[in-house]
This record gives structure tokens, C-alpha cells and sequence, in this order.
């Protein structure tokens, strides 16, 4: 089942990373600025970096839930079915299983496992056919979802969400990914549930808008906006040679993270 936070229209919704509390409060600023709701998501690698899921999910959680606007929380890339379960636990509106990595078969069965136990908790669960892995494995000619098997991966599994591999890979810092437009339209019209578009910070804004049109409904951003808080503090510290409170330099970070965010928001709903 979709959460109910997981509003689709015409246009896609934007699921952005947590990494740091300031990383929440300024997805939320930037999401009720823009009128738009937004998914917190927190990924695996995020979790092995605060040393445990509780804390950062929490302080998340209580952001989500006082914002003004539908706010839903995520756990993303999970590949450790336990932290699944600790997700579940505290109360996640939706997990990402990633069993990417694994085989066909292998996936199928583990991503059903999950989206039953994920049922039983009535919660979203989205998985990924089609490994969207480093920049120059994903860009290879196979690295490529191919819809009938996507159509029978959805069915045999009965997920909600489908990450899919069209081209876009994860950790990039220049917007000059090659989209496969033509097939995302195929695996909209064959999967039967939204679509989702991962490692979506090396696509152009044009390339966003496009994706969103032709089938793709939740478009996951890290690396850019971190690009925009990383610019940010590098240039506070770089003005300041005396500046040691963190304050100082983080607060104009949060602020660039919002303003980004609610351009991102708009721009993804179509309302631009």
C-alpha cells in the first residue's frame, strides 16, 4: 500500500537524504515554502554513520510530523533486513529493500519477504530492479531495466514502488546524465506502480521535468543538495579565517539547502 503521504499528481514528489538534523529541518522549511509534500529519507550508509537507525530517526520523525505540509519519513537502500524490521519498529512510512545487488531470483524472493513483512505493518515498500550503481557501470549499454521483466518482478513480489536503471547514476556532481526517455515511458505503461528515479542529482533540471512526464513519480536527490550546503559552509569559512561556532556557518548552509529544496519541489510537481 502507498502511504498517504505519498501524494502523486500530474507531477513526482521529491525524496531527499538526511544525513545530519539540519539536513531535516531544512527539507521541511524548503517543502512548506514551496505548498508541496516531500519524502526524509535515510539511507543505510547514513544509519553505519550516526552508528545506529534510533537517534537521526527520531529527531527526523519529530521534524516530519510537526511540518505544515505531508512530510513522510523513509529508510533508503536498506540491504540489512534487520534495520528493515528496526524501521518498521519506529514507525517509517515507507523502506527501500535493495536487493539490487543480488539475482533475479534471489531478489524476487528476498523483495517479497520484505514487502510481506512491510504489509503486515501496512507500510510502503519500494525495491530496485536493474542495478543503478557507479557512474561508469550504470552508463554501460546493459545496464538497463528491461520492462517485462520489471512487469513480472511486480507482480511476483507486490511492492508499491519500483527503482529502476535508465541511465542515471548515483554520486554524480555534474547534471550530464543520459536518460533513456523511451523506456521509462515502456516501464510506466508495464509495471503497474510508480516508478522511481535514483541518483537523480546528475540529471538537468530540463532532463528532471521530462523524466516526471514521461512516468517516473518519486525522484530521489542527494548529492546536489549536499553540494549546496557543502558550497555554502566552504564559503563562510573561506570569508572568516576567525569563525570556530558552528552556528555561524551552518545556519546559511540550512538556508541554502531550503531555498534549493523548495526550487527542487516545484520544479518535480510541475508547478514551474
Amino acid at each position: 500500500m502507498l502511504s498517504p503521504k505519498f501524494q502523486f499528481g500530474a507531477g513526482a514528489i521529491g525524496a531527499f537524504n538526511v544525513i545530519l538534523l539540519e539536513h531535516a529541518e531544512a527539507l521541511v522549511a524548503g517543502a512548506e515554502s514551496a505548498q508541496l509534500p516531500v519524502i526524509l529519507q535515510i539511507s543505510q550508509n547514513a544509519v553505519s554513520y550516526h552508528g545506529s537507525l534510533k537517534p537521526i530517526a527520531l529527531a527526523t520523525q519529530a521534524i516530519a510530523q510537526s511540518a505544515a505540509i505531508p512530510a513522510a519519513l523513509h529508510l533508503d537502500h536498506a540491504e540489512d533486513q534487520e534495520l528493515i524490521r528496526q524501521a518498521l519498529d519506529l514507525g517509517f512510512d515507507s523502506v527501500m529493500f535493495d536487493g539490487s545487488h543480488l539475482d533475479y531470483a534471489e531478489n524476487v524472493a528476498a523483495s517479497k519477504k520484505m514487502a510481506d513483512l512491510c504489509k503486515s505493518y501496512n507500510v510502503t515498500i519500494e525495491v530496485e530492479l536493474g542495478e543503478v550503481g557507479g557512474k561508469d557501470g550504470v552508463h554501460a549499454p546493459g545496464a538497463r531495466t528491461k520492462p517485462a521483466e520489471a512487469k513480472a518482478f511486480v507482480e511476483a513480489t507486490g511492492v508499491d514502488l519500483l527503482a529502476v536503471a535508465v541511465g542515471t547514476s548515483h554520486a554524480m556532481t555534474t547534471r550530464d546524465a543520459t536518460l533513456d526517455f523511451d523506456l521509462i515511458a515502456e516501464l510506466a505503461e508495464s509495471v503497474g506502480v510508480p516508478l522511481v528515479l535514483h541518483g537523480s542529482s546528475g540529471v538537468s533540471d530540463a532532463d528532471l521535468q521530462r523524466a516526471v512526464r514521461a512516468g517516473m513519480r518519486k525522484v530521489n536527490i542527494a548529492t546536489h543538495l549536499n553540494h549546496v550546503f557543502t558550497d555554502s559552509i566552504r564559503s563562510s569559512l573561506a570569508s572568516d579565517s576567525a569563525l570556530v561556532d558552528p552556528r555561524k556557518y551552518i545556519t546559511p548552509a540550512r538556508s541554502a539547502v531550503t531555498t534549493e529544496t523548495a526550487r527542487l519541489l516545484r520544479l518535480l510537481s510541475l508547478s514551474v
